[in-house]
């Protein structure tokens, strides 16, 4: 026996049936596309067997390049959280500073960081870096696509954290606040612990961003990482650069369903193993800017 909703009444018949022939249409629709697109790269002789059998049959397309941008891209990706991360907090923090002229300084640092392109961070780096640094030119792209990435997803983590602190119950602190507990320790054990589970939503969408925005450098700054390889592989085993598109996005797509997978099941860990406000954090369709 269906379960029977109070909010809204169950579809009848009708309904049914006409959600079944919109599924049906909708299919047909994908169905005809998929269709055109593969006749059209058919008819461009782009799945020809020479374009994409050295990915199944020579191992050192993998070995020598696919692998290796994997690793880089997933490398200067977790370079960038664990640096971020931190530094975001601090900041979030520090913008619900009671000090004025802490909290609107810090406000205009993050507002100044999240406007300016990560891209143009990354090239910004790279120039100090060569001109103020004794960083070797073989290390200097993946310290300027970290760097880059860092000085913008801190912002971003900033206003995450901001949001999901003030997302909670402001009985929460007054609570705390009338049993004696001081300001830090409002914040570190009563403020954050539960604001936590309120950005992890937010926080796991910025981690995806994090992993494709590595492709910025590998087109910019010839960093080693996955994208990059497309060009190498097609100057390599011929004009297969559709070929190698289409895997390196499979790869991508792949990375970031396991990290979201792995955010999902620490979110739902999370949300088992203490009490949560319900309050959640979400960021905007670009997973730009969060959204209190």
């Amino acid at each position: 026996m269906k379960a029977l909703s109070v909010l809204y009444d169950s579809p009848g018949p009708r309904a049914r049936r006409r959600y079944l022939l919109y599924s049906l249409l909708f299919l047909l629709a994908l169905g005809a596309a998929a269709w055109w697109v593969l006749k059209l790269l058919a008819d461009k002789n782009q799945l020809a067997a020479e374009k994409w059998g050295p990915f199944v049959e020579d191992s050192r397309v993998w070995t020598e390049f696919l692998l290796p941008g994997l690793l880089h891209t997933v490398q200067a990706a977790a370079l960038a959280l664990v640096l971020a991360l931190p530094l975001g907090a601090l900041l979030g923090i520090a913008r619900l500073s009671d000090h004025a002229v802490l909290r609107r300084s810090v406000g205009a640092l993050i507002d100044c960081c999240r406007a300016v392109p990560v891209l143009m961070l990354m090239l910004l780096a790279n120039e100090v870096y060569a001109r103020f640094s004794d960083v070797t030119p073989e290390m200097r792209p993946l310290y300027s696509v970290v760097t880059g990435l860092v000085v913008f997803n801190a912002a971003v983590l900033a206003e995450i954290v901001r949001a999901g602190i003030l997302a909670l119950p402001r009985g929460q602190s007054d609570a705390a606040r009338a049993i004696g507990m001081r300001k830090g320790q409002i914040m570190a054990s009563v403020l954050l612990p539960q604001g936590v589970t309120a950005m992890l939503p937010a926080l796991t969408t910025q981690l995806v961003v994090i992993v494709k925005d590595t492709a910025l450098g590998g087109e910019m700054l010839a960093f080693d990482e996955l994208l990059h390889q497309v060009r190498l592989i097609s100057a390599n085993y011929g004009a297969n650069t559709i070929a190698s598109f289409t895997v390196v996005a499979l790869l991508f797509i792949a990375l970031n369903l396991l990290l979201t997978t792995l955010a999902a099941r620490t979110e739902s860990w999370v949300r088992r193993s203490r009490k949560s406000t319900g309050a959640t954090v979400t960021t905007s369709p670009a997973g730009r800017a969060p959204l209190a």
